[in-house]
């Protein structure tokens, strides 16, 4: 199975991947783009599903018979800082309107209990500095555990030229509680100057999966199982939106034992 995905940029809710379709690899977790010009409009359908809509770039109105929020959003590009992000909790058609080109992430999973929505704004970001270099990386935390959200944890990470995210390897596909959750997991991809790329790699130990990709602007790979790490081109700044859904909440993963002593490693030169 091909586990990289193609956004195409058009007008309404484009979903991209969708649980139970043969091209989606995935049993839970489902992601989509909602891209509008200024007036455009559409209802968005949170069916079954609790939703975190991360707005990328622009403002945004959501309204339904139990919302009205105006003017949500605000940045530029995603890196122009923090996110401002809606929650939107099961059985709710909203309407989005385009305040301006608008351009939002939709991560959405199945939800079986009534929760509210709320707007998240940048000041409820969390972003810390993780690793040393090469493998130093800036990350958000945007839904985790802090909102109302119960199985979705959402956050974006920001690579710099010839950084590596994501090392150690790391995996969250077995049950092993505290230290381990299962949990599925999407990364879109953007890039500045948008031309740059990264790679993406994806395994198991087993070789059942064993992938390396070539990810570019509006593209995104999924991850049902197995360890992953990504790289960022040189010369340019990589950044993803990674979102995650499993029956616990949080970031619960293990990394490649044959590459932990990286981390050991990263320990040392942090305390000089």
């Amino acid at each position: 199975m091909n586990y990289k995905k193609s956004y195409i940029p058009k007008s309404g809710y484009t979903p991209i991947c969708v649980p139970g379709q043969e091209d989606c690899s995935l049993g839970m977790l489902h992601f989509g783009i909602i891209e509008l010009e200024k007036g455009e409009q559409v209802v968005f359908d949170t069916e079954n599903k609790e939703w975190g809509l991360i707005i990328l770039s622009g403002h945004a109105d959501f309204t339904s018979d139990s919302l009205e929020w105006k003017h949500v959003g605000g940045r530029r590009s995603v890196f122009d800082g923090n996110a401002t992000s809606v929650y939107l909790p099961r059985n709710q058609k909203v309407t989005v309107s385009g305040r301006e080109h608008v351009k939002i992430a939709c991560c959405g999973t199945p939800m079986d209990v009534d929760t509210a929505p709320e707007v998240i704004g940048p000041d409820r970001v969390r972003r810390v500095t993780l690793g040393v270099k090469p493998w130093e990386r800036e990350t958000t935390f945007i839904i985790d555990g802090n909102t109302n959200a119960r199985r979705l944890t959402i956050g974006e990470v920001y690579c710099t030229s010839g950084n590596w995210a994501g090392f150690p390897p790391h995996k969250h596909d077995v049950d092993q509680m505290p230290d381990e959750g299962v949990l599925e997991e999407i990364y879109y991809f953007l890039f500045q100057p948008s031309q740059g790329f990264a790679i993406q790699k994806l395994y198991t130990k087993d070789g059942e999966i064993d992938e390396t990709y070539t990810v570019k602007q509006d593209e995104l790979v999924e991850f049902p199982k197995g360890y992953h790490t990504t790289v960022s081109a040189p010369g340019y700044q990589t950044y993803f939106l990674w979102l995650m859904a499993g029956e616990h909440q949080g970031f619960f993963r293990s990394n490649d034992p044959d590459h932990d002593w990286v981390a050991a490693v990263e320990q040392m030169v942090k305390k000089g």
